[in-house]
């Protein structure tokens, strides 16, 4: 991402969004080409979208290829081995933004939240953000059984773990660069843990996490395996508890630095060429 200045001098600060996907060729085009209209017309800082293709086995990897010559500041990666964590990692770890983000493909999570997650990450005064759909004022549509599953394991991570979040796996999130990559190393999780991980982690550091209370609709579509998630989740926090009764979970992080932002346009739009990359270490 190419830094930007104001007329005054001073940098923009600015924020790289990444979707993964695995297989998801049939809604990538109306995602985030949605997804791009709505940071164009309403976000006021320089921004970055990373298609990150988790291995799939359809159409995915051309159709994000394709939508980075149709879209300004749109970016593709190709990763070998499945798994959201791992796409995160990748991308996240050798981004030159300030702040990283993330959301799921389907957009559940209304695109109204997105400046309040990131904002007070850009100001220096949260060092990590998630969307929170177990906020008291969230609005969310969603059956009983993903409900009662979501509001189960976030009870299991405050008598597990202390933990003091309220929604661990929402897909909308968002951490300042130099705070993740002085983290990444320490997660071990490459799939659906890596988000609880990386907020037990924030906490046992005293990061301060910024909550966001969203707009979020279920997506019928949805092909998570509910058990098996499940299961890893528990083994994960399992390995965590572990850790932290060895002592393990202290890590150096940057501190905050309270700072003024300023407001612009997004910088100017690199050449397709530029915007294309394959590899797990690939940006």
């Amino acid at each position: 991402m190419k830094e930007t200045t104001a007329a005054g001098g001073a940098r923009q600060r600015s924020v790289e969004v990444v979707v993964p996907v695995y297989n998801e060729a049939h809604v990538l085009v109306d995602s985030i080409s949605r997804l791009h209209a709505y940071l164009e017309d309403s976000f006021p800082f320089p921004f970055r979208i990373t298609v990150a293709d988790n291995a799939s086995t359809d159409a995915t990897w051309q159709v994000a290829t394709d939508l980075t010559y149709q879209l300004p500041h749109v970016h593709a990666v190709h990763l070998e081995q499945k798994g959201r964590g791992r796409a995160l990692k990748a991308v996240w770890s050798q981004s030159e933004a300030d702040v990283v983000a993330y959301m799921d493909v389907d957009l559940s999570t209304g695109l109204e939240g997105f400046l309040p997650l990131v904002a007070p990450l850009l100001s220096g005064h949260s060092d990590v953000a998630i969307g929170s759909r177990l906020h008291r004022h969230a609005a969310v549509v969603r059956g009983p059984k993903r409900e009662f599953i979501s509001r189960c394991y976030n009870i299991l991570l405050k008598l597990g773990l202390a933990a003091r979040f309220t929604d661990a796996q929402c897909g909308f999130k968002a951490v300042r660069t130099p705070v993740f990559k002085a983290m990444a190393p320490h997660i071990e999780d490459n799939a659906w843990f890596f988000d609880t991980e990386l907020l037990v982690l924030a906490e046992r550091n005293k990061l301060r996490i910024h909550e966001v209370p969203v707009d979020w609709t279920d997506d019928p579509d949805s092909r998570v395996d509910v058990v098996r998630t499940a299961r890893d989740d528990l083994k994960g926090m399992w390995r965590i508890a572990k850790r932290t009764l060895q002592g393990k979970a202290r890590i150096d992080v940057p501190r905050r630095e309270n700072r003024s932002y300023v407001v612009g346009q997004s910088p100017t739009a690199p050449t397709p060429q530029e915007k294309v990359l394959t590899g797990a270490g690939a940006r």
